[in-house]
């Protein structure tokens, strides 16, 4: 069976990922199964999506029951879970409104927008953005991310965008001025390499910001939901934005994405101004709806901070014992694992072991685990890592 899906696949499906040779059948909590019947623990979690781990009921059953109700009829008529969604995250961020769309490069492409709209009569249009950050891969968005590799191949990218350093105050006060309309910002780049700031440096961009009345974009799409060991990364620093993107998490595995604004910039967005078939539709908001319900209700925010210092612990003991392990980085159950070697032959063989770990920027194994993962998981993975290094 195995062979027959790989086969069609690769006559199928574009060419655009590189995957190792096993078929993901079905998931339960924190294991997925192959077709073959071999169990995998998940440290990957569908790249930061699946917080609470894969089937989980309360997510299952708040799904069929609304798709038993209503599954579409598009952004011209109200919907109750839409509605209901939208006040959740107003009643529990600083934001005063909701835009719907599906995916986290949808919710940046809107905040990219509705900032440029907001200095629309004024002619601010610039927007500073950090290197190694990442945003996205629609036009905008890719235009937005510091990586070269992002952008290789799709020039002219748009203009309108420029780029400074994370975790450099002097090169943004040096940058930031009179055409500069937002500055975007992950509060921890994910993509780049797990890095997270300097305690203070999200204040003094805030501060930057309302300096030279630029708008303040932070960008949650993977920090987001919990990861950190906060709701939202923000609120680690008690830096508020002005705009707020959401997505991964949010829906645990179905797409969907949110941008969050304050009043007076969201009502830049008039009727017709910006929109979207699909995103709020109310198959999909009532199980996000469910979804941070089962977060805040049960306590998984908690498990979240407690297991992920236990886990930077454990990573840091490795790192004591193998010269290998550059740094171990992170907060949360969003952790880094900086490898003075190639990460690609670490994460194949955690793979024949039975364990789903992630490698970015070549040589940093990245560990997004379902934020109910406990520590007897952690602990197998990190005999795993020690064993192979």
């Amino acid at each position: 069976m195995k062979n027959n899906i790989i086969d069609k696949a690769e006559k199928s499906i574009a060419a655009t990922y590189k995957r190792p040779p096993i078929v993901i059948e079905r998931g339960k909590g924190c294991v997925v199964w192959d077709t073959e019947g071999k169990s995998y623990i998940d440290f990957v979690a569908g790249v930061a999506v699946c917080s609470l781990g894969h089937a989980h009921p309360g997510v299952i059953k708040a799904l069929c029951a609304q798709a038993d109700l209503l599954f579409h009829v598009s952004n011209l008529y109200y919907t109750i879970p839409q509605v209901e969604l939208a006040a959740w995250l107003v009643e529990n961020s600083f934001a005063d409104r909701v835009f719907f769309c599906n995916s986290g490069a949808e919710a940046n492409e809107a905040a990219i927008k509705l900032a440029r709209k907001y200095f629309n009569e004024k002619g601010r249009y610039r927007i500073i953005s950090m290197e190694r950050s990442f945003h996205g891969r629609t036009m905008a968005t890719l235009s937005a991310t510091g990586q070269d590799k992002i952008k290789k191949g799709y020039d002219p990218v748009l203009e309108g965008f420029d780029f400074v350093p994370f975790n450099d105050v002097k090169a943004l006060a040096d940058k930031i001025g009179p055409s500069t309309c937002a500055v975007i910002i992950e509060p921890v780049q994910g993509e780049g390499g797990v890095r997270t700031p300097d305690p203070d440096y999200l204040e003094k961009v805030r501060k930057l910001c309302d300096k030279a009345g630029a708008l303040l974009i932070f960008d949650e799409i993977q920090t987001g939901i919990g990861r950190t060991g906060r709701l939202f990364a923000y609120q680690h620093s008690g830096v508020e934005p002005d705009i707020m993107t959401l997505a991964k998490a949010l829906g645990n595995g179905l797409p969907i994405g949110a941008m969050l604004a304050k009043e007076n910039i969201a009502s830049a967005f008039g009727h017709g101004s910006h929109a979207t078939t699909f995103g709020g539709t109310p198959v999909i908001t009532a199980a996000a709806l469910q979804v941070l319900k089962i977060i805040s209700e049960e306590k998984i925010v908690d498990n979240c901070r407690d297991t992920g210092a236990y886990f930077m612990e454990r990573l840091i003991w490795l790192k004591s014992r193998h010269t290998s392990v550059k740094d171990v980085r992170g907060i949360g159950l969003l952790i880094g694992m900086e490898l003075d070697i190639e990460g690609e032959p670490l994460v194949n063989k955690c793979l024949e072991k039975g364990f789903l770990v992630n490698c970015i920027q070549g040589n940093i194994l990245r560990f997004v685990p379902p934020l109910i993962i406990c520590r007897k998981e952690i602990d197998s993975l990190v005999v795993c890592l020690d064993e192979i290094l």
